[in-house]
């Protein structure tokens, strides 16, 4: 099982140095630490994974960062979510057959000309 956290809306200037003597100076432990960067820049993208060791860690640290204030921001803490195979773009739904839709659900025009089509069609 893994007892990965997401911590995110981190500066840019924040190093998985910073984090870890962060959680030291809590008592909190973490395995490994990695800050998500730009791979062209190297800038970081505001967000880290902490690897806890254990379920108790885990929800440690996520009770003392979810929320925190740094520099007129709030951090946000929680569980990891898995990645997202490769290839799927952010909040893709499953695909449905050509032409079909939901039962019970009709699709609104999305504007006055998309009404006005529909009627003809």
């Amino acid at each position: 099982m893994s007892f990965t956290i997401y911590l995110g809306n981190l500066p840019t200037w924040v190093t998985a140095d910073d984090i870890r003597s962060w959680l030291t100076a809590e008592g909190l432990v973490a395995d490994s630490i990695k800050v998500i960067r730009n791979p062209e820049t190297q800038e970081s993208k505001g967000f880290a994974f902490i690897e806890a060791p254990n379920q108790e860690e885990m929800e440690a640290i996520i009770r003392r960062f979810d929320r925190a204030p740094l520099e007129g921001r709030l951090l946000r803490a929680n569980p990891a979510q898995p990645p997202r195979p490769k290839g799927q773009p952010k909040g893709e739904a499953r695909a449905r057959p050509e032409g079909k839709r939901p039962k019970g659900k009709r699709e609104e025009p999305k504007s006055a000309f998309a009404a006005q089509l529909a009627k003809v069609l």
